[in-house]
């Protein structure tokens, strides 16, 4: 056995020594609330020098010294764990209670409230503008590295937020009282500060992940699942899966014993979810996993929301599986915590945690606690989010206009603008005329591919590409990721061909009737170029709808 092999070894090995440490410290946690609330100390000399000599009989005999060495060192920390647990529990406010509905937050919108989400990396989170669309508040990011976290939890300046990647099961000692579904979870993503003191920890990917799957109209009942990951988003993604029914559910995780290595082993699986951030912004096109040989699925869901298509999806449309990606259970996840920010009661308000299993049904159910209202009211901002995040990507031949159409469009709708042959030219230090020149062609091209994988990762941006980008297939999977493409369409006898070489060369007539099918095939939308750029520029907008 190799070296490689034997160190795999080690880090699935390690892997599992590490679950069962966390799973210990929750256990010691829960000791140390017993302790506390009776008054018991926490070094118990006794029982840990019994359980030193319990260790030690159940090790190895050549071994022995080692384990022992290794216990010792463990019962230290679970002794320093239980001191810092009690410590957040000093008084009667930092007592974490099970609770089945949300307590009031400190304060009202109506008089200032402050929430956010918090997380480590938000540059490009879609939380600010889906809470603008759902309710009336200040909401703010707060992207905060480990260190200061803690601070942040005792003495941030918020009333409510949501807790993202990764600190979904961090915050969970910094919370006095729970829901039922957080506990259950063992995460918690939605946080408001208690009237009393305190913080008040809840769950709502539950109910995200619940509409989600409810929304694709897919049973997963008896059907065997793949997660992949392992973190506090699975963890609400498999009770779902188990409440409604599902077979065997599965977590793939990188050295597990359930790992990406003998994925091959899970071919038979019927529902696979992505619950990891692989194929988020700026990592677009990334994929855990190939499709290719799951012959048995029949639903994928990603909780990835930028971009709206990761590669995953893309997959699953390639091959004709039902697919979802992140941003509805994104805006349902938001819908139930702006309801507990404002601290709703009633129809449409804050349900009580489910009691139970909730049964599997017939494609098209979402969840017992969602109203016709609230289903309205997701699906609406699910579609404006969507407008929104879009790129509108612009193609047609060269001298159609679709640089000019692009920069007015981006003016009348506030978007950033970029344009590929532009971005090419930056980059090579010279323009496209000069690059087909003294490169040839496929060179420009591979830099054309380069520049528009940039662009299209981008959200809520107006693309213009170069008249030849249909010519590669990738250039379509780019743009599906993120953007509805719109073919701005000008008749060949009315295209210049000054300073386009290819026209210059093949005759824009010729390139028109090759390209048009391309075009069209690509498109979602076709606008006839006007004579007045202003007027095209406006007929995209009307179009789109943007």
């Amino acid at each position: 056995m190799g070296l490689d092999e034997l160190r795999w070894r080690i880090d699935a090995l390690d892997d599992e020594i590490v679950k069962l440490i966390c799973a210990r410290l929750r256990v010691c946690a829960d000791i140390a609330s017993y302790k506390a609330e009776n008054g018991l100390p926490v070094h118990d000399p006794e029982r840990e020098g019994r359980k030193q000599a319990d260790v030690l009989v159940k090790a190895d005999e050549d071994l022995r010294g080692y384990v022992g060495a290794v216990y010792s060192r463990i019962f230290e920390q679970s002794r320093e764990f239980q001191k810092a647990w009690q410590r957040t529990m000093h008084d009667t406010r930092h007592q974490k209670t099970i609770v089945s509905a949300a307590p009031l937050c400190d304060a009202s919108p109506q008089v200032g409230a402050r929430f956010g989400v918090l997380g480590a990396r938000l540059g490009h989170s879609y939380s600010p503008l889906i809470h603008a669309l759902l309710a009336d508040y200040e909401y703010r990011i707060f992207e905060k590295g480990p260190e200061e976290l803690e601070g942040f939890l005792l003495e941030g300046d918020f009333d409510g937020l949501n807790v993202t990647i990764p600190y979904k099961e961090a915050v969970l000692p910094y919370c006095t009282s729970i829901s039922s579904e957080a506990a259950r979870i063992g995460a918690v993503n939605t946080l408001i500060r208690l009237a009393g003191g305190g913080l008040y920890g809840d769950n709502t990917d539950y109910y995200g992940f619940s509409y989600m799957l409810g929304r694709l109209g897919v049973s997963v009942k008896g059907r065997k699942a793949l997660i992949l990951g392992d973190g506090g988003a699975a963890a609400a993604v498999r009770a779902v899966l188990s409440d409604r029914g599902a077979g065997e559910i599965v977590n793939i995780t990188r050295r597990g014993a359930d790992n990406y290595g003998d994925i091959d082993r899970h071919f038979d699986a019927g529902v696979i979810i992505n619950a990891t951030p692989v194929g988020m912004y700026p990592g677009n096109g990334a994929s855990l996993v190939d499709l290719g040989g799951f012959r048995s699925c029949e639903a994928v869901l990603d909780l990835v929301y930028n971009p709206l298509k990761t590669e995953l999806i893309l997959q699953a449309e390639d091959e004709g599986i039902p697919c979802e990606g992140g941003l509805r259970m994104l805006v349902a996840q938001a819908k139930r915590a702006s309801e507990i920010f404002i601290g709703c009661r009633g129809a449409g308000g804050v349900a009580e945690p489910r009691k139970g299993g909730v049964p599997d049904s017939a494609p098209g159910h979402i969840d017992p606690c969602a109203s016709n209202e609230s289903i309205a009211l997701i699906e609406r901002v699910v579609g404006t989010a969507r407008r929104k995040v879009k790129n509108i990507a612009l193609i047609g031949m060269p001298g159609c206009g679709k640089t000019s159409v692009g920069r007015r469009l981006a003016e009348i709708t506030g978007r950033e603008f970029f344009d590929t042959d532009e971005l090419v030219a930056l980059e090579a230090g010279k323009g496209v005329e000069r690059i087909i020149a003294e490169d040839g062609e496929d060179a420009f091209r591979g830099m054309e591919e380069a520049a528009l994988m940039d662009a299209a990762k981008m959200s809520g941006c107006v693309i213009a590409t170069g008249g030849g980008i249909v010519k590669r297939e990738a250039n379509r999977r780019l743009l599906r990721q993120n953007s509805v493409v719109v073919f701005i369409d000008r008749a060949p006898d009315e295209l210049p061909a000054d300073g386009r070489p290819l026209s210059q060369l093949h005759g824009a007539g010729r390139l028109y009737g090759e390209r048009l099918p391309l075009y069209l095939e690509w498109s979602e939308h076709k606008i006839t170029a006007r004579s007045d750029v202003g007027r095209t520029a406006a007929a995209v907008k009307e179009v789109l709808g943007v």
